[in-house]
């Protein structure tokens, strides 16, 4: 039996166009505390028509991976980074290099209808790139996520992000913030796009660090959990190539519905980021605009960051762990926990000694 299937027709910049939408019925979200019953597909790709403008101005011309769900949040996602077969002339793509060197075409959003096919794929979350698709290799913003511990929950991480900010600002840099749309935040700074993405997640240890210093008993850089405590783990790693966090206005898969959400500064302090939501969404908007309109338009630069890096090289502080999927990088350390590692079992490059 074939499935119920509608065109929705959508509002791009050149003019109206038809998208087909199958299944529209079908529950994505099948028990939101909202009360009002299950969010449907349908529905999804109302509200992803409804944001479209501030989605697009946060993720859109630039690589972005969909995490899909065939059967609603509840069944098992998965990853699309590939134009799979079948896309349409009005999803464009861009070839991107990956860490192992190879390189691929992946995704990128460019109008409305584009994120409405998106939905159509059964895309929940959205995780755009640091990079635009015309320079892909250079990021145009640093970002910092801030993961609260086990110990820890969002009201944790409302201080060191109002700490995070004054660092940046100490560095010449103008930091945005947004809810993850689970239980941290993300801080972004837009940066002219003149360094890749290893010197800007250089970048982002010299300012993770310098937070660290002023709230050793807050937060921490430590990328191995039995080493971080009850503190906010500061993820530099996120600031890699390929490594993605979902985006501004995305929805979460997560039983709330939430969306990762941009707020104002003086929003942060009690913010319950559960109230947003998709359902809700669309008339803060209404109500309160974009906090990241003007995001992009004074792009600051990161020397100063790059200053501190040096220094702290100077003075002994050297690479930190990479993602586990990411080739051996010069000047990293031993990958291995802590609490298993064998002095004699490693050089002094962090290699493993053979025996």
């Amino acid at each position: 039996m074939a499935s119920e299937r509608v065109t929705l027709t959508v509002a791009d910049p050149d003019g109206e166009r038809e998208v087909a939408l199958s299944s529209p019925n079908r529950a994505v979200w099948p028990d939101p505390p909202s009360g009002s019953g299950p969010i449907t597909k349908a529905e999804l790709a109302e509200y992803a028509q409804l944001v479209a403008e501030p989605f697009l101005a946060a993720n859109g011309h630039r690589p972005v991976s969909l995490e899909r769900f065939r059967d609603g949040i509840g069944s098992e996602g998965f990853f699309s980074k590939n134009p799979p077969k079948g896309t349409p002339d009005f999803v464009e793509a861009v070839t991107v290099t990956y860490n192992s060197g190879r390189r691929h075409p992946q995704i990128v959003l460019t109008r409305p209808s584009a994120i409405v096919w998106a939905v159509q794929m059964n895309t929940v979350v959205f995780h755009p790139w640091a990079s635009l698709a015309a320079e892909s290799d250079n990021p145009v913003e640093l970002r910092i996520d801030l993961d609260p511990q086990p110990g820890t929950d969002f009201s944790a991480a409302i201080p060191a992000a109002h700490a995070l900010r004054e660092v940046l600002r100490e560095a010449g840099l103008e930091a945005f913030i947004k809810t993850s749309g689970n239980r941290g935040l993300h801080v972004f700074a837009p940066i002219e796009p003149a360094h890749e993405f290893l010197v800007v997640r250089h970048a982002v240890i010299a300012a993770g660090r310098e937070l660290e210093r002023r709230m050793p008993d807050k937060v921490t850089m430590n990328w191995w959990k039995e080493e971080r405590g009850e503190r906010i783990f500061i993820d530099f790693n996120q600031a890699n190539r390929d490594r993605t966090m979902a985006g501004a206005y995305s929805p979460r898969a997560l039983p709330g519905a939430t969306v990762s959400t941009p707020v104002e500064w003086d929003e942060l302090d009690g913010l319950d980021p559960s109230r947003f939501t998709v359902r809700s969404i669309p008339q803060r908007l209404a109500d309160v605009g974009d906090p990241w309109a003007r995001m992009q338009e004074n792009p600051g630069r990161i020397d100063v960051l790059l200053e501190w890096w040096e220094r702290d090289l100077s003075d002994g502080l050297g690479e930190l762990s990479f993602p586990p999927e990411f080739p051996k990088m010069p000047g990293e350390p031993p990958r291995v926990q802590p609490s298993k590692k064998v002095a004699a079992n490693w050089d002094e490059d962090g290699n493993p000694v053979d025996d």
